[in-house]
């Protein structure tokens, strides 16, 4: 069973890295107290990303606060993106591994791609660490996530919220992809919210699509065909991401429904907060990203130096992989469910800057919620 107790942050180095904008990573600001890179270790920790398509949190914020962790802990990081592309994934991490760094850790595009990496990696030595996404079947030795079903069941409530006491309410899913294991808990967690619902008829599933690869297209087409086969009629829409969202909301403005029909997201992107304060979208799941690249290098940096009890130390909660029939030390962080009215606390973490958030058309939302 899934340990539910979750850590708001980690020991160790405090990252201050500000995000600028949906792809971009500012530098820590001058009052972060951010010292220069330790000396190196000699150390080398791969890290193996997923995409750029499915959410721009990998390249513009991941990335550069892993790197700059890494460097204040003197460990070089080796941190590349598979750009979506399974072989692309197996390649660099079998680079990795021929290179002999000190530990692997990766975001898997697939479970089975995922668990043959950590299978080689092992009989080469190199302990391996699930980055956000847990490699069912696999051989990692620890996991680093937020709680994912926590995340599904933040995004349920939410929805019920944005609905109301409407009944009959008729809701569309349009889920995450089918090899993502994370898009499994938050379908989880939003079912422990709206099944009940579903059974007793207050509400009516429409639908519910898995889509692959999260690709933001297919998701926005596969939700113009499920709106057409019902007539056009749509009460509330899960939406697993903001980029599906963005997809959902763009069928909904052609439809004349955007803004009445409440779609969720998650990702606390620009885009997505953009469409939060614009009304478009209800809510989103802001999931700091700094606390969870900060949890990797505090159990990365003890690993690679062989120190297993420290590293034990840092990941005390537990996952349930069923498929390999086993449980999986874990790092869990907690999500923030976000709407218009605290959108200024996601603006506080420096997760976007108010001249992004808040350009063209949002000005007038910003100014009525006092965001600065």
């Amino acid at each position: 069973m899934r340990a539910q107790a979750m850590i708001a942050a980690t020991s160790g180095l405090v990252l201050a890295l500000a995000g600028c904008g949906a792809n971009q990573a500012s530098e820590a600001p001058e009052d972060s107290g951010s010292e220069p890179g330790a000396a190196s270790t000699g150390l080398v920790v791969g890290v193996v990303l997923p995409d750029t398509e499915s959410s721009a949190r990998w390249e513009g914020f991941d990335k550069p606060y892993l790197e700059n962790a890494f460097a204040e802990a003197g460990v070089e990081a080796d941190i590349q993106n598979a750009q979506g592309d399974i072989q692309r994934f197996s390649t660099i991490a079998d680079q990795m591994i021929q290179r002999g760094v000190d530990v692997l850790a990766i975001t898997n595009l697939s479970n089975e791609s995922g668990a043959a990496v950590q299978q080689r990696a092992e009989a080469a030595g190199i302990p391996t660490i699930d980055y956000d996404r847990l490699t069912l079947g696999g051989s990692a030795s620890y996991y680093v996530s937020f709680d994912n079903t926590q995340v599904g069941t933040l995004q349920g409530q939410g929805l019920v919220d944005c609905i109301g006491d409407q009944e009959g309410a008729q809701i569309i899913e349009i889920q995450g992809s089918p090899t993502d294991s994370n898009a499994t808990l938050f379908q989880n967690g939003q079912r422990e919210i709206l099944q009940p619902l579903y059974d007793s008829g207050e509400y009516e599933l429409v639908q519910s699509q898995p889509i692959d690869q999260w690709e933001n297209q297919v998701g926005g087409r596969t939700f113009q065909q499920i709106l057409t086969a019902n007539g056009g009629e749509v009460d509330g829409v899960i939406a697993a991401n903001d980029g599906l969202a963005g997809a959902v909301i763009t069928v909904l403005k052609q439809a004349g429904l955007a803004g009445e029909v409440p779609v969720t997201g998650q990702d606390a992107s620009l885009e997505g907060l953009r469409s939060v304060l614009l009304g478009d979208q209800c809510m989103t799941v802001y999931k700091p990203v700094f606390a969870e690249a900060q949890a990797l290098v505090d159990l990365a940096v003890p690993l690679a130096h062989g120190d297993i009890e420290a590293a034990d130390a840092v990941a005390q909660e537990v996952s349930t992989d069923e498929e390999g029939d086993r449980e999986v030390p874990s790092v869990f962080l907690e999500p923030v469910l976000v709407t218009a009215e605290n959108v200024q606390e996601v603006v506080d973490d420096e997760w976007v800057t108010v001249e992004d958030l808040c350009a063209g058309e949002v000005d007038d939302a910003c100014t009525e919620l006092g965001i600065s």
